[in-house]
């Protein structure tokens, strides 16, 4: 569930690298220089967040699956017997 989760920032971060590295284009030698290292550091960033929520997701640290695991299972908890 994590990992689907974080594909929603990453979508944001990369169309906002995209206009970063569009934007730079049209600019000078050294904003152009700026623009395109500071674009290829947000789609790092970017292509970083899937990954760690894949980690978290297979990892079994997903606070959102254990939430939804105790919901679904009817019954009484562990606990309780």
């Amino acid at each position: 569930m994590c990992f689907f989760v974080s594909f929603l920032p990453a979508t944001l971060l990369v169309t906002i690298g995209y206009f970063v590295l569009f934007s730079s284009s049209k600019a000078d030698d050294g904003i152009r220089t700026f623009g395109r290292v500071l674009a290829i550091w947000i789609f790092v960033i970017a292509a970083f967040i899937p990954i760690v929520g894949a980690y978290v997701s297979l990892g079994g640290l997903c606070p959102s699956l254990k939430t939804l695991h105790s919901t679904m299972m009817p019954g009484p908890s562990p606990a309780q017997q």
